[in-house]
């Protein structure tokens, strides 16, 4: 029998540290981790940590909303594991899957889990779209005003006596003081 943990953060930004010195307290055989977010039913350590548990074999993991977002996914996850007769083990809900109540509690954290990341969503959009109604727009502001997209354009499209660009896309994000990517994404 091995002991394997799981560990999973959503962005690549968020660390995974607290999961992997709780997964190493509890004494994992070995540990895959993923950075992708748990809507995702397709994660490559996620698949690659299935491709290695074995009859006998515990998965350990901190939290279920770790291992996925819906409580269809947990419940496919759950049957698979039972199937294969491998036991889960949730360290901070306290769930044992070897115990009748330990397969009850798996079932209510995960939809009290899937209920929160719900309520989590709904109120985000709801911030949006009332900071839309007030005219408020999200995201970064552009790196470029209007006018200097259109003298960028201009500086692309301008042509030596010899025919050939006058400016190199490099020369004109270094006018403007930005990447080559940014002049490139406002030449489409």
């Amino acid at each position: 029998m091995a002991r394997y943990g799981y560990a999973r953060v959503s962005t690549h930004s968020q660390k995974d540290d607290s999961q992997l010195d709780a997964l190493r307290a509890a004494r994992c055989d070995r540990i895959w981790t993923d950075k992708a977010s748990g809507k995702r039913v397709r994660r490559a350590q996620w698949d690659n940590l299935l491709a290695s548990l074995r009859e006998g074999d515990q998965l350990v993991i901190t939290r279920l909303s770790r291992m996925a977002r819906s409580v269809k996914h947990l419940t496919e996850i759950a049957a698979l594991l039972a199937e294969r007769c491998i036991d889960l083990v949730v360290l901070e809900q306290g769930i044992n899957t070897t115990t009748p109540p330990g397969r009850f509690l798996f079932h209510v954290i995960g939809a009290i889990d899937e209920m929160s990341a719900d309520l989590i969503s709904e109120a985000t959009r709801h911030g949006l779209e009332a900071a839309r109604a007030r005219g408020r727009t999200g995201g970064r502001k552009p790196k470029l005003s209007q006018r200097q997209i259109e003298v960028a354009r201009q500086m692309y499209n301008d042509k030596g006596e010899d025919g050939k660009r006058e400016y190199t896309v490099a020369e004109i994000a270094e006018t403007f003081n930005v990447s080559r990517k940014t002049i490139y994404r406002h030449l489409d």
